[in-house]
């Protein structure tokens, strides 16, 4: 008989070690981002914990769907209401290989400036993020590969969402009512710009006070197309973003308040500007950051784009009329750090906390579930990923490497129990293309001004 050094025990030890001690130490059998460097973690962590046949002892094994009735078995390894989603409204999740090539967790550009960058940050006396040698605004890449607390971890997800310096995003998102008909059907597309963190290291236009800039407007249906919106981030975390939009009905721009950030756009739609990435506010407008855990955990990290099919379409399944949820592919992510933090910026809040469990091998949202003010919990985001590869279908960057994405979202409001999710789409009417690069164009002028969210809610 062989007796195991690393059975799940101890890593489950480990992990609870560092969490009470507060040790920010990643991978169990060796250290991880060595390895990623390296292009290969298969060595960071024993069998016990990245295969899930060895971690169930045989009950769900790759392969695998997830169902009601072999769920239990992984009940630790998801968030609450993931687990609720298979157990009690049909929701099936076929089980993926785990990841053990780091390109695979990045896009091609973004792996590179963190490799490049690695170590050289800092929070500042005011909390924000500097390149720590000359306390200037950060080089690129994750600042905090390392991260060594619930603030750093956090910073990771807020400083660069999409993790290219422009992306262009068309969506497609199905509302889904509590009875499980469709509510509502909207297409929209999402903009983002860095300003600063960008990969080539340059500062946009010389705007130094600003993060990002972000706008999406919609195109359909009818009576919704042209309501466009235009976020400007500032680097500084303290502040709050500026948030403006246009309706067509009123013909006007006008700015809207910062408790807008926690309320819904349009009708029918469970997500606010809050929820995005995990990291939708400022990091430093939200407190009480604590790391509540550290454990392995099933999630949508690779297998879930769909570029062999038309319109890069999922297919959906559960619920009371059997459109409630993607079908999606789950994979083990052997350490997840789980962070908490309360919205502390904003007083009037409907969210009481949220909890986020973070893959320390990309430092990317693995679940987020948020919380009442009563303490009840809520919502959860759930954001699937994957290289851009599917078949003979593939994405790929200026210099040939295949790209990396966002495919889908879940955004489940458990209490009225009404869905929102969405699709990363390769186009939506009108021309609006899925990419990585502005391509030459005056992105800025286009979509990212006043000027812009207006004409495009008049084209």
């Amino acid at each position: 008989m062989r007796i195991r050094k690393y059975d799940i025990d101890y890593s489950r030890r480990l992990f609870l070690s560092r969490t009470v001690q507060g040790a920010f130490a990643t991978g169990v059998l060796a250290p991880l981002w060595p390895l990623i460097a390296k292009g290969d973690t298969s060595k960071a962590y024993p069998d016990e914990i990245t295969s899930v046949e060895m971690y169930t002892k045989g009950k769900v094994k790759t392969g695998d769907v997830l169902t009601a009735d072999n769920v239990d078995a992984v009940k630790d390894l998801l968030d609450p209401i993931t687990f609720r989603q298979v157990k009690e409204m049909g929701r099936r999740i076929k089980i993926a290989p785990t990841v053990q090539d780091p390109t695979l967790l990045f896009p091609p550009a973004f792996l590179e400036a963190t490799l490049r960058n690695k170590g050289k940050a800092k929070l500042d006396a005011d909390g924000n993020i500097v390149e720590a040698a000359s306390g200037n605004p950060w080089l690129g890449g994750l600042p905090f590969a390392e991260a060594q607390s619930g603030l750093e971890a956090v910073a990771n997800l807020t400083l660069s969402w999409g993790r290219h310096d422009y992306s262009q995003y068309p969506m497609r998102q199905w509302d889904i009512g509590p009875d499980g008909k469709l509510a509502y059907q909207y297409d929209f597309a999402w903009v983002e710009l860095q300003v600063q963190s960008r990969i080539d290291n340059t500062v946009f236009r010389g705007k130094k006070d600003l993060l990002r800039l972000f706008s999406l407007w919609f195109t359909s249906p009818q009576d919704v197309a042209g309501t466009s919106f235009l976020t400007n981030w500032y680097y500084d975390q303290r502040k709050f973003p500026d948030l403006y939009g246009y309706l067509p009905a009123f013909r006007r721009v006008r700015q809207f308040p910062t408790n807008q950030r926690f309320e819904p756009l349009l009708p029918g739609i469970t997500w606010f500007l809050s929820d995005a990435w995990g990291a939708g506010d400022p990091m430093l407008t939200w407190g009480n950051y604590k790391v509540v855990g550290r454990q392995p955990m099933l999630g949508a990290v690779s297998q879930n784009w769909n570029g062999s099919k038309p319109g890069w379409q999922m297919g959906a399944h559960g619920g009371p009329k059997g459109q409630t949820f993607w079908d999606t592919n789950f994979s083990m992510c052997p350490e997840c750090i789980v962070v908490e933090t309360e919205p502390t910026g904003y007083p009037r809040a409907p969210v009481g906390k949220k909890r986020l469990w973070i893959d320390v091998r990309n430092q990317q949202l693995v679940a987020y579930n948020s919380f009442d003010r009563r303490g009840e919990i809520w919502k959860s985001v759930e954001l699937g990923c994957s290289r851009m590869q599917d078949g003979n279908a593939a994405v790929k960057d200026p210099k040939g490497n295949y790209e990396w994405t966002w495919t889908h979202f879940h955004i489940h409001d458990i209490q009225s129990n009404r869905m929102s999710r969405i699709l990363h789409a390769p186009s939506l009417a009108g021309g609006h293309k899925s990419q990585f690069s502005d391509n030459g164009v005056d992105v800025y002028n286009k979509y990212l001004t006043n000027q812009a969210i207006t004409r495009l809610g008049q084209a």
